[in-house]
């Protein structure tokens, strides 16, 4: 799944600069140049890292991370800026900030932490489950195969994350039902089975391997 980076600077051509380099890297990049922009984007795009600058028009960068912090917002923010004093840097880590670079900055050092903040929130991020090349996000309800996004409806989305958080381990029809559908569940009792080829159609699009296989007379397992 491709990761999506905010940017926020307000200096045009280095901002130019920095979009260009992550974006050959694979990266999704959203711009933004002014605080207020910013804020707003992180809010709207729900980025996976953000970089920002201090010194932005209208919101400063230690003001965007504070607003974001103070709502939980818990993505990984690194502070650009040409302030290298040891009070700057703990004013902006007390923000709230999780990396701070000095201006101007090596872009392979700034893409190295980029990857190195990735990399620690995908193995934190209990929002985030994994299965071979599956990749589910439980809080922005993305789900890729790959780089391929899947849409599944509300209840086929509910099935696959009560799957994905029990990898390998197999799952009679009587606990998927009352786990995925409730104790009182009334319906047809084939309920199971037709979700279950519904997101075998989805996952298997491209004849992508089977991931969700029947165990005859039991149940379910996700298994390679």
């Amino acid at each position: 799944m491709t990761a999506h980076i905010l940017l926020v600077e307000d200096e045009t051509k280095l901002a130019q600069f920095v979009e260009m380099e992550l974006t050959h890297e694979g990266y999704q990049v959203t711009v933004a140049n002014d605080g207020i922009g910013g804020l707003t984007a992180a809010r709207e795009s729900q980025p996976d890292l953000i970089l920002l600058d201090w010194m932005l028009p209208g919101f400063s960068g230690v003001e965007v991370c504070r607003r974001l912090r103070a709502t939980g917002d818990k993505v990984p923010v690194i502070l650009l800026t040409a302030k290298d004093e040891i009070s700057d840097r703990v004013e902006g880590l007390d923000a709230g900030a999780d990396d701070y670079m000095v201006k101007p900055f090596s872009i392979e050092e700034l893409l190295a932490r980029v990857r190195a903040h990735l990399r620690r929130t995908q193995e934190e991020d209990p929002d985030v489950l994994e299965f071979s090349n599956l990749t589910l996000n439980q809080r922005t309800r993305e789900i890729f195969r790959g780089e391929r996004s899947i849409e599944l409806t509300a209840k086929e989305f509910d099935l696959l994350v009560y799957l994905m958080m029990h990898p390998r381990q197999v799952l009679t029809r009587d606990r998927i039902l009352e786990q995925v559908w409730g104790y009182d569940f009334m319906g047809d009792s084939n309920i199971i089975e037709v979700y279950i080829r519904y997101l075998r159609l989805k996952l298997e699009e491209n004849q992508e391997k089977r991931l969700i296989q029947t165990v005859r007379g039991v149940g379910y397992v996700m298994r390679e």
